[in-house]
């Protein structure tokens, strides 16, 4: 097992509420020049969740479970900054008022521009909220250190999730992380250039179909772990010959030039101490069973009561 300073992470109680859905309420472009109007950002979303395919919505930048914001009237001060950037992919999360009160869920990461923290719930408890009620985060994970391995740093990640991500070690200083995908740097966009990742995500750019069919792009789904090839995330998102960052798919492919699937950065390092290793179930939904996992866990149950 890797050895971390977990017995030294501060952990914060962080409070929000649903989303709602925003709108720039005119025509979007897409990168071909077609003008759209499609559902986006933000909202309790019903049928979209973990686990499911981030390509072929009628949306662009749509966001899977409930979109949370500490303040959706200002969502770049305090305290929406804060439940940014302590909000951690793993994370717990206790709804503590309405109907569903009681019920848990996970953080899957958070969206850039919109400023969300994303929460996966089963449908079930997601037809009981309403924008009004409150969800509370154990948020916990920042400042999280491999003791080993202290050239790659951390972001975002929960130090349950880490233990789960079946991560291994080779002896000669290399993690080797499973991931669904690797994706090469040329189609890293929007968000490049960001001062750091404790908060927000960057797109995989998915115009360009002989680059997508030969990395396979259109086959990720939300919560896949992904490997950028080239991308220095310590310090900013920046391209750098042979770093790897491995980072979580949080919203929806796009329309919009330079758009595509957003990946929230969980780790990196400026050289390759990171290996990527293809595993079509490295996602949070199958380590967790959250998602489309434990959807269809509870139909199965439904089915058997029934019966």
């Amino acid at each position: 097992m890797l050895k971390t300073n977990e017995k030294d992470l501060v952990e914060f109680l962080l409070q929000c509420q649903p989303g709602p859905p925003k709108t720039r309420g005119s025509w979007s472009i897409d990168h071909q020049g077609v003008p759209f109007l499609l559902p986006s950002i933000g909202g309790i979303t019903l049928n979209v969740q973990v686990g499911d395919s981030a390509f072929g919505w009628a949306g662009d930048h749509v966001e899977p479970g409930v979109s949370c914001t500490a303040d959706t009237h200002k969502p770049f001060d305090h305290p929406n900054n804060a439940l940014q950037i302590y909000s951690c992919v793993g994370n717990t999360a206790t709804i503590v008022s309405g109907e569903a009160k009681g019920e848990n869920g996970i953080v899957l990461g958070h969206h850039g521009g919109s400023e969300h923290v994303m929460v996966d719930f089963p449908k079930d408890v997601k037809q009981e909220l309403i924008y009004s009620d409150t969800i509370v985060i154990y948020a916990k994970g920042q400042g999280l250190k491999l003791l080993d391995y202290p050239d790659i740093v951390p972001f975002n990640l929960d130090p349950g999730l880490l233990k789960k991500m079946k991560i291994g070690e080779t002896g000669d200083g290399v993690l080797q992380v499973p991931v669904t995908t690797v994706v090469p740097a040329a189609c890293m966009g929007s968000g490049v250039g960001a001062s750091h990742v404790a908060k927000g995500d960057y797109d995989i750019m998915t115009s360009d179909e002989e680059t997508v069919g030969k990395y396979g792009l259109d086959k990720i789904r939300f919560g896949d772990f992904v490997a950028l090839l080239d991308h220095d995330n310590r310090y900013g998102r920046a391209y750098r010959q042979g770093a790897i960052s491995i980072g979580v798919v949080v919203h929806s492919d796009c329309l919009v030039a330079g758009h595509g699937p957003g990946v929230t950065t969980i780790m990196t390092c400026a050289a390759a101490q990171i290996q990527p290793v293809i595993d079509p179930s490295a996602n949070i939904a199958d380590l967790l069973d959250i998602g489309t996992v434990l959807g269809e866990e509870r139909k199965r149950s439904r089915k058997k009561k029934s019966t």
